[in-house]
């Protein structure tokens, strides 16, 4: 597989890059061109044995990586922490289906694996400007038909993020307590659909999916996502 990751620095994204190596896969690594970090991202993806691409975020310079890279899958896993809308929409969103855009200038038979993280409570819109850019992200991959996976994870927490989200960890550790509950009643499937998933078992499930490349469009949620078995 050759896979090109966008949002390769990001929480999952630096896992996803981790385990598409580990997994042989050749990996292209986007970094923002403007990104302070770009030579200490660089050396790291280097030393994992993936390329670096800091490209700018357009679609003509997506849509020429991913012709003479040959890219089979597409990893688009961008977003802001930022709290106003039109972050949400310019980034989550925007940026998002510049890279859709990018897949869908390719011919049919030659386009890339989409793989989307979007998020659980997505689908469905008025449910605020976070969910509305991933839920706008879904309505348009589903109009393009590239083949597809949409991922809907719950809370995806653990350590070794960059900025601390003390307020997050709580709720997903609470949540996690309380959904303990359901599988004592034999509702595992719900706690593992609701319960918080860390960023490389969820990368390992993108991994996955993006290597099993099911045909049309497939959403899994937490509960797909981890190991089976």
């Amino acid at each position: 597989m050759k896979a090109f990751v966008v949002g390769a620095t990001g929480y999952v994204g630096r896992a996803v890059v981790e385990k598409l190596r580990e997994n042989g896969a050749d990996v292209v690594g986007h970094v923002r061109p403007d990104s302070s970090r770009l030579q200490m991202w660089r050396q790291r993806f280097e030393a994992m044995g993936a390329e670096v691409s800091s490209c700018p975020f357009d679609v003509d310079a997506f849509a020429t990586l991913i012709e003479t890279e040959r890219v089979d899958a597409v990893f688009a896993l961008l977003g802001t922490t930022r709290a106003r809308g039109d972050d949400y929409m310019d980034i989550d969103y925007g940026l998002t289906r510049r890279l859709l855009d990018a897949v869908l200038r390719q011919p049919p038979a030659a386009r890339p694996y989409f793989v989307y993280l979007s998020s659980l409570g997505a689908g469905q819109p008025g449910r605020g400007a976070y969910l509305e850019a991933r839920t706008r992200v879904e309505h348009d991959l589903t109009a393009s038909g590239v083949d597809a996976l949409i991922a809907r994870p719950s809370f995806i927490s653990g350590p070794g993020r960059d900025e601390p989200r003390p307020a997050e960890r709580v709720a997903a550790v609470v949540s996690d307590v309380g959904l303990g509950l359901f599988g004592f009643f034999g509702m595992s499937r719900t706690r593992d659909r609701l319960g918080s998933i860390d960023n490389h078992t969820l990368a390992a499930g993108l991994v996955r999916a993006a290597a099993e490349r099911e045909p049309g469009l497939r959403v899994l949620h937490s509960d797909g996502l981890r190991p089976k078995g």
